[in-house]
């Protein structure tokens, strides 16, 4: 789990130097949750899954389902996970707490209008509400 946080550090510091704005465990309209989601300045939605157990990369066959909600899809995995086991039609982020690098780029697809516009604006709410809760625990604005 240690190794999963770090990991997900280092991906929201790579997407704020690339540009983007990053959220953890965003649940998309499916039911699947996302590991990390980004918003784009341009509206580009991302879509990263994490992980750091290669019995978790194999066994996992959920992950397509991501992809009718990003634009531009990654796996991030730490240095030192065998990253020929990342599909090849997906990014590839490698990451550790301290930072990441895109070491394969994303294809990018095109979502419909409607479903870029449903995903932003729910993005949007859990971010807001996000800090709303923030606020509420610290007391503080």
């Amino acid at each position: 789990m240690e190794k999963a946080i770090g990991v997900a550090r280092g991906v929201s510091r790579l997407l704020i130097q690339e540009g983007y704005s990053p959220i953890l465990e965003f649940t998309l309209a499916n039911g699947r949750r996302l590991d990390v989601a980004a918003l784009g300045p341009d509206g580009t939605m991302v879509g990263v899954e994490i992980k750091v157990a290669l019995s978790d990369l194999k066994g996992d066959q959920k992950w397509p389902e991501y992809l009718e909600f990003c634009e531009l899809f990654y796996f991030a995995i730490p240095p030192d996970f065998p990253d020929e086991y990342v599909p090849e039609d997906t990014g590839l982020i490698v990451a550790d707490r301290f930072g990441g690098a895109i070491v394969r780029p994303s294809p990018r697809t095109v979502l419909h209008p409607s479903r870029r516009k449903a995903v932003t604006l729910s993005f949007a709410r859990v971010a807001a509400e996000r800090l709303a809760q923030i606020i509420e625990t610290t007391n503080s604005i």
